[in-house]
């Protein structure tokens, strides 16, 4: 595949039969322009598929009209905040870059800063940012944090309402009749996983069901480290007969891990899971699970950050509530 040369500036002069003066005037918005000319020369534009660079445009302007969304990884839950974004971007005067730090596991400690240095002020005029360990802002940039490590700070954030999902989560186990659940949380440095916790904690205490601290342990988040710690629960001899996992991903590794210690689910184990990712609906049984309107984050992430831009007077708080999502993953205890 060939690719064509980037179309320059005096291409457009050269092909409208005016001066690159007169073509950067028409770009950049400024008067001394005949109606006419304005007309044949964003013609010309259109038809030869000139792009100003946003480099160039920064400099010029100190804005590009681009707006990014900065993941550690793209995996199912960024994925969804990303559609959301997408749409919400859609006849705003923006355009949107999703980066991803490339830091692999997505762990590394201080992966936005190295990300927001390499593209505040030249490449993007604010940015959306999943799950930040550190933020350090400059002053006239804009950040909106979605699901902050840390929870709610002085910074613009996004997240959903953790604890009274997992209240929802474990009362719906414990309305099956089980009492020996346990729970498979997420990274402890993250505050939605903390609040998770704190939520099953919560609904046990109110049912007077004491937790086993030995069924009550880290998955991370991740399918790997949640299937080790999938195998350690089910492995014991008083097995939990239901598991909440931190989010889908773990209850789906969980449910593969049951597989092939030959546990039936839902008859041998029931399992729920948290955040309704696409994939929640699609395994074998279909998962029950708390939805966090993933989307709907994304989207009213980057309606925030354009306001904050525009400088409109709002809450810079948003906290979306969490629904229960029943499919085929739990049943009744026997």
């Amino acid at each position: 595949m060939v690719f064509p040369e980037r179309v320059k500036m005096s291409d457009v002069a050269r092909t409208a039969g005016v001066s690159v003066a007169t073509v950067s005037k028409v770009v950049n918005g400024r008067y001394g322009v005949a109606q006419a000319t304005v007309e044949r020369v964003q013609q010309v534009i259109h038809e030869l598929g000139y792009e100003a660079s946003l480099g160039a445009q920064s400099l010029r302007s100190h804005r590009t009209n681009v707006l990014g969304i900065l993941v550690a990884e793209f995996e199912p839950f960024s994925t969804e905040l990303l559609k959301g974004a997408s749409r919400e971007v859609a006849g705003s005067g923006y355009q949107l870059l999703a980066y991803s730090s490339g830091d692999g596991e997505g762990a590394a400690i201080g992966w936005e800063r190295r990300s927001l240095a390499r593209l505040s002020g030249t490449l993007i005029d604010g940015a959306v940012i999943v799950t930040p360990t550190v933020i350090e802002t400059k002053d006239g940039f804009h950040v909106v944090a979605v699901d902050p490590h840390t929870g709610p700070s002085g910074l613009p954030t996004v997240d959903s309402d953790n604890f009274a999902g997992a209240v929802l989560a474990t009362n719906y186990l414990l309305s099956l009749g089980h009492r020996r659940i346990g729970h498979i949380s997420g990274r402890p440095d993250l505050e939605s996983a903390r609040l998770r916790e704190a939520g099953f904690r919560k609904a046990m205490a109110d049912a007077d069901v004491p937790v086993d601290e030995r069924i009550v342990r880290v998955g991370g988040f991740r399918v790997e480290s949640a299937a080790s710690t999938a195998a350690e629960l089910l492995a014991l001899p008083d097995r939990p007969t239901a598991i909440f996992a931190g989010n889908d991903l773990s209850a789906i590794s969980t449910m593969d891990v049951a597989r092939s210690m030959g546990l039936a689910v839902p008859d041998d184990l029931s399992v729920i899971g948290f955040d309704n990712v696409p994939e929640s609906a699609l395994v074998n049984p279909p998962l029950t699970t708390i939805m966090q309107p993933l989307q709907r984050m994304g989207g009213e992430a980057l309606r925030l950050l354009i306001d904050l831009i525009a400088g409109v007077e709002r809450d810079t708080h948003i906290r979306l509530p969490t629904e229960l999502v029943v499919r085929a993953s739990c049943r009744p205890y026997r």
